[in-house]
């Protein structure tokens, strides 16, 4: 509705309070996991009944409560500040509807997104989770989570500028279109505020690192045709490193202990073939001890690889929480042209560099573009006259090699800005409308160190020496070398290391462009009260332009310039347009029974097959009582392609394939033998074996994936100031895009042409055949020995997978309120998973892995998150607590490491718990102290998990410890 006046503006700032007080409200209380402010001027109960309605995530119809049919979490700024995080990101992840499965941040140095921080609602994988900010979608993550999903980086959006988070679990597609399929996080951002407030952070952790400095400035005014919010915020992080925390600074700190852990394999020539000066696989060069002294190295005689010096401690210079510094700026303004008429408009921007540290850089032959065979080809192994037999090298270099810790340093510079306005009025007396437009985008910039392949190659071996076999005895396909032995047993100094590395610069922007039109109220009454109405008109337009450094193209002619060991997924360039129209209706069937409905219709207009998609929701409230709600809700929900998936032009990559239709049609490659079975053919040197070329890129072809949800529970007001709920969810996932290998599509793609598989299965569906056939380009050559053979395998995703998950949330809130020894706020969400069932293809059984060990994905079975805040006065203090269920130990059987220490199948829960204490000088002044993982508690201990770091970040983990943060909060 349009602010009019003053006391519309007074009123409107009131929605937040709102939220926290029907929390405990007869017949519409929150779930009891929104946790409510502490603060003392929150309005009552009575107060808030007389509050015209709002608008929270999941519905576009205004109402009084909150409790709709699907369950909606509410967490405010100041219940983040309660529970001790510091970013809207750390809270998300301790949602129980949450997976920690999905993992970017700082841990996955050399993963595809280390600087970035994802919701997984479900354990459907982040893309399946809509991320809105104002009800609106902002610009993706350039950078593709896992290298193939586009998702919304939640770490760009400071806690300064927010006012709430809203999270709906279940499919809400028929209200907010595509990708809401898990649930939809809406982050709704500062609109009202009077005043100025500054809070200065400072923080660090009890183990070492991470210090940290956070600066935030918030000011609002009004007057009598105007509005104004604005936010200024400054933040700085330093790293932390492993070698900061005991258990990853030294490799012989693990599980295996000291006796039995073997140094890295940091200095070594594996022998390749056995021969009279030694066995294969053993180092066929020990350069002695004082060699090794130079390194830091220790000398260690292994069965396996004989006597060696390597290092215990290389893994622990990387970096475990990426140094950051950022700024952002938030403002929103509106207007009052007419009593019913406001102009706003919104700003954004946020600019951050970041540093994510691998410490160490690695050279090998295996890899190596340059170690060339006589055929042509690339070979781990080289023919060394030195030792008598094939060799392949292997050279960690140190930190001090390279100039510090810095050196090998990636750098992210990033910077996304969203723009918005629009008028927002009344008609009618009963219409709310508003129409706004938006743009947002997001820049990114990756500039990480890389060796230079050919100069480390010179510069270690030298010029090739001729060509021989194993044994040095006569002509071969393995190169001839001579180790510079000099050279190998000599570290590096700076200046040598940025003689022969580089800076591989990758970078990318997206875009995101809507136009709104949305319109709600009452249409008409009816015999149990107003018939309420929303409509929708939406226009939106994305775009994504990935650049990947032109010298990791693996098609690119080897040069001085060739990377070493690395290869990119090409460039990404696309753009879709989207079109929707959509309504919901909310129907008073009699007193104590409301319906919701709603259905919209995305058009899209790209190159997918994906022509557009309807989606319907039905909702259903009972209350028999006041103080009692049954509900239940049914949904279908729908997710695009990713772009990434559509437009990547991919990286390609050759090796020898079965080429299984020319063997069993007798065409082609197989012409000259006839028809014959997969197994006559598939033996070496057969003509219809191979090599092809192989691309991971964009499959226009692929559908929309299309879900459906299922939710049915109860809210329950047990007495005044307590309540619990309960809900039942299910979700099911048909045609999710999935991944298949070179010989299963050349395997299918034969079924296809001829009408079965070599088993004598039937062919596949013609939807799944005509997919297959599209990723497989064949050479026409009519005449030639060229003609039918494979040209390029797309190993790219069609629509395949099914997957079906359901489970129960519960939450239980209480607050007692006493006068001699203060308040009581107990809060507590509980998630159970029922069943997990997931298969990749259609002739696949589907399979519940709830309690299988993990084969697709981590399977997480309950999660838990709970407080207790006590407050009296000016003082108030809240412990949190959340807890992982049990997982899988690495090895999924019980037993006993090497070094005598037990094992079990399955690791104990893992638990985590903050303190936040607060005090309040002034009516201006407050300070508050925050303890994060007050018990240090790492990570789930796991004599199993014998390989660096010893533990498995997906089942929940927490290597930075126990952080202190002390805030100054001013008002002014």
């Amino acid at each position: 509705m349009a602010v009019r006046n003053a006391e519309g503006l007074q009123r409107s700032r009131l929605t937040a309070a709102l939220i926290s007080a029907l929390v405990l409200s007869a017949a519409g209380t929150a779930s009891a996991q929104d946790s409510t402010s502490t603060q003392n001027d929150a309005p009552s109960k009575q107060e808030a009944t007389d509050i015209e309605g709002v608008t929270v995530v999941g519905s576009r119809i205004k109402r009084t409560e909150i409790e709709g049919p699907a369950p909606v979490t509410v967490i405010t700024r100041a219940d983040i500040d309660r529970e001790g995080f510091q970013t809207v990101g750390d809270m998300l992840q301790t949602l129980t509807q949450n997976t920690t499965a999905s993992f970017t941040g700082d841990l996955g140095v050399s993963g595809f997104t280390p600087n970035a921080q994802v919701v997984n609602l479900r354990n459907l994988g982040p893309g399946y989770t809509l991320t809105l900010i104002n009800g609106r979608r902002p610009a993706q993550y350039p950078q593709p989570y896992n290298r193939d999903n586009n998702v919304v980086n939640v770490r760009a959006i400071p806690s300064a500028i927010i006012e709430r988070v809203e999270v709906l679990t279940g499919g809400a597609s028929a209200i907010y279109g595509s990708d809401a399929v898990a649930g939809v996080v809406n982050i709704v951002l500062r609109e009202n505020y009077e005043g100025n407030q500054v809070r200065l952070t400072a923080g660090t952790t009890s183990n070492g690192g991470g210090d940290s400095i956070n600066v935030e400035y918030t000011g609002g005014a009004t007057g009598d045709r105007w509005s104004a919010v604005w936010a200024l915020q400054y933040g700085n992080m330093e790293p932390v490193f492993a070698n900061q925390r005991d258990f990853l600074a030294d490799t012989r700190n693990g599980p295996l202990g000291p006796g039995f852990t073997n140094p890295a394999l940091s200095l070594i020539a594996i022998r390749g073939n056995t021969t009279v000066n030694g066995p294969a696989n053993h180092n066929a060069y020990y350069p002695g001890q004082a060699v090794c002294d130079r390194f830091g190295y220790t000398t260690r005689t292994t069965p396996t690889r004989g006597t060696y010096c390597g290092s215990f401690t290389q893994p622990g210079s990387r970096s475990i929480s990426n140094a950051n510094e950022f700024y952002s700026a938030y403002g929103y303004g509106t207007f009052n042209l007419t009593d019913t008429l406001t102009l706003f408009g919104s700003a954004t921007y946020y600019d951050s560099a970041a540093k994510a540290s691998s410490g160490t850089e690695f050279w090998g032959t295996s890899g190596d573009r340059f170690n060339i065979t006589s055929t042509g080809g690339t070979n781990a192994f080289y023919y060394d006259p030195q030792f008598g037999s094939l060799i392949q090298l292997q050279r960690v270099f140190n930190p001090f090699e390279l100039g510090g810790p810095e050196a090998a340093t990636t750098k992210f510079d990033e910077s996304t800005y969203d723009v918005s306005a629009g008028l927002m009025g009344t008609f009618g007396e009963r219409f709310d409308w508003e129409v706004v437009g938006q743009h947002a985008k997001y820049e990114y910039t990756a500039d990480r160190p890389r060796l230079l392949a050919k100069a480390v190659h010179d510069y270690f071996l030298g010029p090739r020496l001729g060509f021989s076999n194993p044994t040095g005895t006569g002509a071969g396909i393995y190169p001839i070398y001579r180790l510079n032995l000099d050279r190998w047993t000599t570290p590096f100094t700076p200046e040598q290391y940025r003689a022969v590395s580089t800076r591989v610069i990758n970078e990318g922007d997206t875009t995101s462009s809507t136009f709104n039109f949305n319109v709600s109220g009452d249409l008409f009454n009816l015999p149990a009260g107003p018939l309420g109405f929303a409509g929708t008109l939406e226009a939106s337009r994305q775009t994504v332009d990935l650049r990947s450094d032109p010298r990791t193209d693996p098609l690119r002619p080897a040069d001085s310039q060739t990377i070493y060991n690395l290869v990119s997924s090409g460039r990404t360039e696309g753009e879709r347009n989207r079109y929707a129209i959509g309504a919901e209706f909310r129907v008073p069937i009699f007193s104590m029974l409301t319906a919701q409905l709603a259905g919209r219709y995305d058009k899209y207009d790209d190159i997918t097959a994906v022509d557009g998609a309807f989606t319907y929701n039905l909702g259903l409230e009972f209350r028999p009582l006041d103080n009692l709600l049954f509900r239940g809700s049914m949904a279908t929900s729908f997710r695009a392609p990713d772009m990434q998936l559509v437009y990547a032009q991919g990286a390609a990559s050759f090796a020898g394939a079965l080429d299984e239709y020319a063997c069993r049609s007798g065409t082609g490659a197989g012409a000259a033998l006839g028809p014959r079975n997969r197994a006559q053919c598939n033996v070496t040197a057969d003509p219809t074996i191979y090599t092809v070329q192989t691309t991971i890129a964009g499959n226009p072809n692929l559908e929309e994936e299309k879900g459906k949800s299922y939710g049915y529970g109860f809210v329950w007001d047990i007495m005044d100031n307590m309540n619990v709920s309960v809900d039942y969810y299910r979700i099911k996932l048909e045609d999710a895009a999935s991944q298949l290998g070179s010989d299963y599509i050349l395997r299918s793609e034969a079924a296809c042409r001829l009408g079965s598989y070599s088993d004598g299965r039937p062919a596949p569906s013609a939807a799944f055949c005509q997919n297959i056939l599209g990723l497989v380009t064949r050479t026409v050559a009519p005449g030639t020995a060229l003609d039918g053979r494979i040209e390029r395998i797309n190993d790219a995703y069609i629509n395949t997978a099914l997957q079906d998950t359901s489970g129960i949330d519960a939450t239980y809130r209480y607050k007692l309120d006493t006068d001699r020894y203060g308040d009581f706020d107990f809060s507590l969400g509980y998630s159970l998973v029922l069943t997990n069932k997931y298969k990749q293809l259609d002739d696949e059984p589907l399979i519940d892995y709830r309690d299988l060990p993990p084969e697709y994905f981590y399977s997480e079975r309950s999660r838990v998150r709970g407080s207790i805040t006590w407050s009296k006065g000016d003082w108030s203090t809240t412990v949190f607590g959340t807890r992982f269920g049990s997982a899988f130990s690495n090895a999924e059987v019980d037993g006993v490491n090497a070094a005598g220490k037990p094992y079990s199948r399955r690791l104990q829960p893992y638990m985590l718990y903050n303190l936040q204490v607060q005090k309040k000088f002034t009516e201006n002044v407050m300070a508050q102290l925050s303890v994060l993982n007050v018990l240090d508690n790492q990570y789930r201990h796991d004599n199993s998990e014998t390989g660096y770091p010893f533990f498995n970040y997906p089942i929940g983990a927490d290597p930075l410890g126990r952080r202190v943060y002390l805030s100054l909060t001013y008002k002014f």
